[in-house]
């Protein structure tokens, strides 16, 4: 089994609002871990307390209460955090300085030393800036900020990615050229753990993932074991089905609706389906599909979060 690096429990964050001093729970006891080498989805809707937990981890904020460790170095620590590629969810980038002279900036704040031309425009290049790697940031898209960002995280090799929301601001070669990466990044060994409201990515990505709701984990696992539910469905369409027929099958406890000009039946079992299939066409009806349905990553979230 592989090993835990970063470990959350019962982390909380509490605001004070300005002028009123109410307080504000943002993040309520959240417990997970993050294993080495693996894919990792933190996902939730708006407000539920993704990007203040991320601040926490990366050390940007402090926690009310509740622990968490990075490497085994209890958060914030400035030492573990050497091993880490962050990118925030609107990464800030000096509007001064070309792409170029800002990832080679972060590389040195990262630790790197020596030459490190060819290593920066190696990764400008490979996160698709590399046309514009000497032009001013300022005149930069917020698509284009993001890969510079998305850069400024790679550049030093790191053994932990944290991406906010790395996918936002970006069109779709853009975000397939992520998806790459995150793929390439974790067949090198390294760990990938990161935030987003996509959720066919995360289908397509993650080995694990944690949902939140308004500020508490409310689904963790292996997403595999999650979709696969046990319960098998099919969607069965019929046409030309005669009036009795119709009662004979909803007889069956199945839920059915029309849909241009056809019968459509949610079917649950293969025991279930045969009867379903006998019925209609010892009734005379057309059989025009049978298609099996399964357990998504939306549903699940539709579910639990919203």
């Amino acid at each position: 089994m592989s090993k835990a690096i970063l470990k959350v429990d019962r982390l909380a964050k509490t605001f004070s609002k300005p002028f009123t001093g109410r307080k504000v729970q943002a993040v309520k006891g959240v417990s997970f871990e993050v294993s080495e080498g693996e894919v990792f989805g933190f996902l939730g809707p708006n407000g539920a307390g993704k990007t203040t937990t991320i601040k926490m981890l990366t050390g940007l904020i402090r926690a009310t209460s509740g622990s968490a460790t990075l490497f085994d170095e209890a958060i914030p620590s400035p030492r573990a955090m050497e091993r880490v590629g962050f990118l925030p969810e609107n990464p800030y980038v000096y509007p001064y300085l070309s792409p170029r002279e800002f990832v080679t900036l972060c590389g040195r704040l990262s630790g790197m030393r020596g030459n490190l031309d060819a290593k920066v425009e190696r990764i400008l290049e490979r996160v698709g800036m590399g046309h514009a790697m000497d032009r001013a940031v300022r005149a930069l898209s917020k698509g284009m900020l993001q890969r510079v960002g998305l850069a400024a995280a790679l550049v030093h090799g790191p053994e932990l990615l944290i991406l906010d929301e790395p996918m936002s601001g970006l069109d779709p070669m853009g975000r397939k050229e992520v998806r790459d990466i995150i793929v390439e990044e974790a067949k090198a060994g390294r760990t990938v753990f990161f935030s987003t409201h996509i959720l066919g990515d995360v289908e397509t990505l993650c080995d694990r993932v944690c949902i939140l709701r308004r500020g508490e984990v409310v689904v963790e696992g292996v997403l595999r074991e999650l979709l696969d539910t046990g319960a098998h469905w099919s969607e069965v369409t019929l046409t030309d089905v005669k009036p009795e027929v119709r009662e004979s099958i909803l007889a069956l406890g199945v839920q059915a609706h029309e849909m241009a000009g056809a019968w459509i039946l949610d079917v649950e079992g293969d025991a279930k389906i045969r009867e379903v299939l006998q019925k209609a066409l010892a009734g005379g009806a057309n059989v025009d599909a049978v298609t099996p349905k399964r357990e998504t990553l939306e549903a699940i979230f539709v579910r639990k979060a919203v």
